[in-house]
């Protein structure tokens, strides 16, 4: 049978982009839309797909909780790949509404949070309500007796559903963009293409003074540049907290490698996510980073900024 891939359905959503970008030869049927982020993991790990999309964070409001939930608490997968998709939103309803008839709004929490200062502008007295995705919120107001008057989606999925815009490029970042990555059962890693990303779950063993710096200096002392630094609630209690990590380079490097032996040394767990090309970058446009190193100014200005706080004048 020919390779199926899952994502955060329905059809319209910018996860189904971020496929499109990933897989870009997938024909239609081999999409499977999934109602909920889960429901794309179950896919994945019980083998009725190849591979799955999900997002990971957005540039504006942070990361996915269902997705970190899923690579932190579930049954193990390997992240394979990734890709980023600008994200621009519009306003879409049924043919005939004006924008004067918009009394209740539907679209994503991460889209509506995106859209405040547009909604409180031009529509301040319509009532939002949040859904699955911003893809299903467009199928929802094009139903029969659809509750919500517009949705807040991408341009594919207003289109899809049969809807009109009303107003386009309404979020209040131009320059908004989301991660998502590609979920693939454990197996084979891709290999180092010299800009790849590693990630990995760290788990204090115990929770003592600086035993975050600990990690992070397995990292430091090996010259690893962290792009991403996320902490978690274990679950376990109050005040328990795992470590999600991104790490430039590859497991199959040296220091990579000696990094994550080293996290593995002094935390209680290590749960690792991957190793796969980094979304956009190349050897070529990516010089190697270098500290910065600290100025006698920029203690002097640390010294006196320290000084106002204390005196209670809070920039």
């Amino acid at each position: 049978m020919p390779n199926r891939y899952a994502y955060l359905g329905p059809e319209g959503t910018f996860t189904e982009a971020a496929l499109r970008n990933l897989r870009p030869d997938a024909p239609d049927e081999a999409r499977v839309p999934c109602e909920g982020v889960a429901a794309v993991f179950d896919a994945v790990r019980s083998g009725a797909v190849d591979g799955g999309v999900v997002p990971l964070e957005n540039s504006v409001e942070g990361g996915v909780t269902a997705t970190i939930a899923e690579l932190v608490n579930g049954d193990p997968l390997l992240v394979t790949g990734e890709t980023a998709v600008p994200v621009e939103f519009s306003l879409f309803a049924r043919g005939g509404t004006v924008l004067e008839d918009v009394k209740r709004v539907a679209t994503h929490p991460h889209a509506l949070a995106q859209c405040r200062g547009w909604l409180s502008r031009n529509l301040p007295d319509a009532d939002t309500h949040t859904v699955s995705s911003t893809a299903a919120a467009a199928r929802a107001v094009s139903e029969p007796g659809a509750p919500y008057d517009a949705a807040i989606c991408a341009v594919i999925a207003g289109e899809r559903y049969g809807l009109h815009a009303l107003a386009s490029g309404i979020g209040d970042r131009s320059d908004a963009a989301t991660r998502f990555i590609y979920l693939s059962r454990p197996g084979v890693l891709p290999g180092p293409t010299g800009a790849d990303l590693t990630s990995l779950v760290a788990f204090i063993a115990d929770d003592h003074p600086g035993a975050l710096i600990e990690v992070l200096n397995q990292f430091a002392v090996r010259g690893v540049n962290l792009t991403r630094l996320e902490s978690r609630p274990t679950g376990d209690r109050l005040g328990s907290y795992c470590f999600c990590i991104d790490a430039e380079g590859h497991v199959a490097e040296a220091r990579v490698g000696e990094a994550l032996m080293g996290i593995r040394r002094v935390c209680r767990d290590v749960r690792f996510l991957g190793s796969y090309p980094r979304s956009g970058r190349t050897t070529e446009n990516d010089p190697p980073l270098r500290p910065r190193p600290a100025t006698d100014a920029d203690f002097a200005e640390a010294e006196q900024w320290l000084a106002r706080i204390r005196a209670g004048q809070v920039d």
